[in-house]
């Protein structure tokens, strides 16, 4: 990761507000089934861990989820869904048009809902990696994390062109666009971007909540 640290007390290097999508459809087979979203790590959804990390950096918050909305009531965010079946990039799409309708000006960060350990300045560092590319993506330990990425609005209509010619190739369509690829570093903690996908993968995230913070 550069070492170009983010300002203090600065949430972006740019006026251009920011619209988080966190992709909330999961239905974690791996882990039983149901909403991934909502299972439980010490104690609390895995949406309000992701959550718990996103806020701060962002203007707003929706969610990309099929099905009832209902089941989201308790967080009081918009819920929108997909309605294509066309896997992840079906959800950024539909992120992409709500951000058209309510926020035109806004870029669009994107990241699951089974990230409970995503840095705390993630939108600093994929705005100051993008550069002149369109599209900025986070990287660690030598691989592509092409859910946690920043979107500007301008390419909802090329998107949604694309997965009607049927097109379901995420790194490839995001490289044909201008993508830049931001590195974090894995620290004492693991993979910041590290997905939770079994039970071994709960309690190992478990275990390091439970380790007391460095002084």
């Amino acid at each position: 990761m550069s070492s170009v640290m983010p300002p203090q007390n600065d949430r972006f290097d740019s006026a251009t507000p920011i619209v988080a999508v966190v992709l909330a459809g999961g239905r974690g087979l791996r882990l039983g089934g149901g909403d991934k979203a909502l299972r439980l790590l010490a104690g609390r959804p895995l949406l309000t861990h992701v959550l718990a990390r996103v806020v701060p950096q962002v203007d707003e918050v929706v969610l990309n989820a099929n099905g009832d909305p209902a089941r989201f009531a308790a967080w009081g965010l918009p819920v929108v869904a997909d309605g294509i079946g066309a896997g992840p990039l079906a959800g950024v799409l539909a992120g992409l048009r709500w951000a058209q309708l309510h926020r035109p000006r806004a870029d669009v960060l994107v990241v699951p809902t089974d990230t409970p350990f995503l840095p705390d300045d993630l939108v600093w560092h994929l705005r100051a990696g993008r550069g002149a590319a369109a599209l900025a993506c986070a990287a660690s330990g030598g691989r592509l994390h092409p859910v946690v990425a920043l979107w500007p609005v301008a390419l909802a209509d090329a998107l949604a062109a694309s997965l009607r010619a049927g097109d379901r190739r995420v790194v490839a369509w995001m490289k044909a666009q201008g993508l830049a690829e931001v590195d974090f570093a894995i620290g004492p903690a693991g993979d910041p971007f590290a997905n939770l996908n079994t039970p071994e993968d709960l309690a190992a995230a478990e275990a390091l909540l439970r380790v007391p913070p460095r002084r």
